[in-house]
C-alpha cells in the first residue's frame, strides 16, 4: 500500500513557478512570466509539498476539494510593522498574524522600530523572537535595526539570525528608533551589512528636505491633508534613494528599497542595476490602489509615508511593474490606535495604513484588470512570494509551489464574472478594524490558508482556533 499523505489537494489550478509539470501541459504559457497555471493535485508529507501531479492516488489523511479554486504560493510579507513587545496596544502578533493569514499570507518579517525595546541588538531580539514564537500564527522572520550608535552590534543580530537590517534616512516617528541623517553612518553600516552578507533596507526620504518642505507648508499655516502631501515631495524620496544606491555601489552592499512611491524612485533603482548596485524595490498595495485624493477622501487611514502620489503618477507605477521594474511587494502594515488616527492638525496623525489582510486580495484583483488571470497570477505570485524568498535566501523553503519546500500555500477563490463583493471593515481581525479599503469591490476570496500543511484560516471561521494549529518559526538566512 501506498504511504499515506497528510494532505491531498485534489483538482485545484495551481500557480506553478515553471508553468509545467511532468506529463501535464501548462494552460497557454505565451503570456505567463516564468510561469504558468495548471490544473493539478498537490500532496503534502511531513509539513512540506511531497507530489505534484495531474493526478495523485495515494490516500490522505486529509483531502481539500479545490475544484474551481487557485493554489496560490504563500505570500511572503516582508514588511509589517505588528508592534510587538511594547507597544500591542497598536497591534499584535496574535492579531496581525491572523489578518495576514485571512489575506493569504504564510510569512511576514516584522520591522524593528515600533516594539518596545526596539530590536538594535540581540537582547531585544532574543525578547521578539520570544513573543513570535508564543502568540504568531504564522512563520516570521525579524528585521534588525541600523541606527546611529549601535553598529558594533550588527554581528550579533546576524548570529541571532535577523533577515537583515532597517535604517531610517528620515525621522522614524518614534525617539527610540534614530535616523541615519550623515553618509558616514550609513556607509560604515552597508560596509558591516556586506560583511555579514545581509541586505539594508531603507526608507528613502531625505530627512534635510522633508524639514525644509514641512517648515514650509506650516510656516503657511498648512495643517489640513493637502498641506502634509505638500510637504514630502517625489523629490525626497528621489534624494534619499540616490544616495543609498551610491553607498551601497561603494561598498557592494545589498540594498533594499522599501515602500517605493513614485515611478521615478523605481527609474532611479533600474539605473542603479544598470551600473551593477545590487538594489531591489518593494512597493506597497496602496500605492498601486490608491492615490493623493484618496487622502482628502478618507482622511487619517490613508496617511502614509513615502505618501500616497497622484493618479498619474499611481497609473505610471502600474506601468513599470508590469514592465518588470518591482522587486517585490510587501503591505507596509503599520496599525495605531483609533485615537492615534485623530487630530484637527494632520501633521499630528499617526502616518501608516492598515492592509495586511485586504490589500493582497484586493491587489491580485486590480492586477486581474490589468491583463489575463494566466499573466497575472504568476507574475503576482513571484512579487508576492518567489522573489521575496530569493532576495532574502529563503528560496530553499519558502516561495513556491514545489517538491520539497514548505507546504505554504492558499486557496482563492476568483469571481470571472462579475465584480466580486465589497470589503468590510467590520471582517479584519486588526485589533483595529481600520483601513482605506471598506465598500471596494474585490473579486478575489481567500478561502484558506495553509502554513506547512496545516491550515491557519479559513474564510468561514477565521479566528477558529486548533490544537493542531502551528505557531510561527523563526525564519533565519540559508547559508
Amino acid at each position: 500500500m501506498a504511504e499515506r499523505l497528510d494532505l491531498l489537494v485534489r483538482g485545484g489550478t495551481l500557480v506553478l513557478p515553471d508553468g509545467a509539470i511532468a506529463g501535464h501541459a501548462a494552460i497557454d504559457l505565451a503570456k505567463a512570466p516564468g510561469g504558468g497555471l495548471v490544473r493539478a493535485d498537490l500532496g503534502v508529507s511531513d509539513g512540506r509539498i511531497a507530489l505534484i501531479a495531474p493526478e495523485i492516488a495515494e490516500p490522505a489523511a486529509e483531502i481539500l476539494e479545490a475544484e474551481g479554486a487557485i493554489v496560490f504560493p504563500g505570500i511572503l510579507d516582508a514588511h509589517v510593522h505588528f508592534n510587538e513587545p511594547g507597544r500591542a496596544d497598536w497591534e499584535g502578533l496574535a492579531s496581525g498574524s491572523a489578518a495576514l493569514a485571512a489575506g493569504g499570507g504564510t510569512a511576514f518579517f516584522d520591522m524593528p522600530l515600533n516594539s518596545l525595546p526596539p530590536v538594535l541588538d540581540g537582547a531585544s531580539f532574543a525578547a521578539k523572537r520570544e513573543h513570535a514564537e508564543r502568540l504568531s500564527r504564522l512563520d516570521f522572520a525579524l528585521w534588525g535595526g541600523l541606527v546611529p550608535g549601535n553598529l558594533d552590534r550588527l554581528p550579533e543580530l546576524a548570529e541571532a539570525g535577523a533577515i537583515g537590517f532597517k535604517a531610517f534616512l528620515c525621522d522614524s516617528g518614534v525617539p527610540e528608533f534614530a535616523a541615519v541623517t550623515d553618509a558616514a553612518t550609513l556607509r560604515a553600516g552597508m560596509k558591516r551589512a556586506a560583511a555579514l552578507r545581509l541586505p539594508v533596507a531603507v526608507h528613502a526620504e531625505d530627512d534635510a528636505t522633508v524639514r525644509a518642505f514641512t517648515a514650509e507648508q506650516r510656516g503657511r499655516g498648512g495643517a489640513d491633508p493637502g498641506a502634509w502631501l505638500a510637504s514630502r515631495p517625489v523629490e525626497a524620496e528621489l534624494l534619499a534613494i540616490d544616495r543609498a544606491a551610491e553607498l551601497a555601489g561603494e561598498t557592494g552592499c545589498a540594498l533594499h528599497v522599501v515602500h517605493v512611491s513614485s515611478p521615478e524612485g523605481l527609474e532611479r533603482i533600474a539605473q542603479a542595476k544598470r551600473r551593477g548596485v545590487d538594489v531591489t524595490a518593494e512597493t506597497c498595495p496602496h500605492y498601486l490602489l490608491l492615490a493623493e485624493g484618496d487622502v482628502a477622501r478618507l482622511g487619517a487611514v490613508a496617511k502614509c509615508a513615502p505618501p500616497l502620489r497622484d493618479e498619474e503618477r499611481r497609473r505610471e507605477l502600474w506601468r513599470r511593474l508590469l514592465e518588470g521594474e518591482v522587486d517585490t511587494i510587501g503591505s507596509d502594515h503599520s496599525p495605531a490606535p483609533p485615537a492615534m488616527k485623530t487630530a484637527a492638525d494632520f501633521f499630528a496623525v499617526w502616518g501608516g495604513i492598515s492592509g495586511c489582510q485586504h490589500g493582497f486580495p484586493l491587489l491580485l484583483s486590480a492586477a486581474l484588470a490589468h491583463e489575463p488571470a494566466v499573466a497575472a497570477l504568476p507574475r503576482f505570485a513571484a512579487l508576492l512570494a518567489a522573489n521575496v524568498a530569493r532576495r532574502f535566501r529563503l528560496a530553499g523553503r519558502k516561495g513556491r509551489l514545489e517538491v520539497g519546500l514548505d507546504a505554504d500555500f492558499s486557496l482563492l477563490r476568483i469571481d470571472q464574472q462579475g465584480e466580486g463583493e465589497p470589503l468590510r471593515n467590520a471582517d479584519l481581525l486588526y485589533r483595529h478594524r481600520q483601513g482605506p479599503y471598506e465598500g471596494r469591490n474585490c473579486r478575489v476570496r481567500v478561502l484558506r490558508t495553509v502554513l506547512r500543511g496545516r491550515t491557519v484560516h479559513e474564510y468561514d471561521s477565521p479566528t477558529a482556533e486548533s490544537t493542531e494549529r502551528p505557531h510561527g518559526v523563526l525564519l533565519r538566512p540559508e547559508p
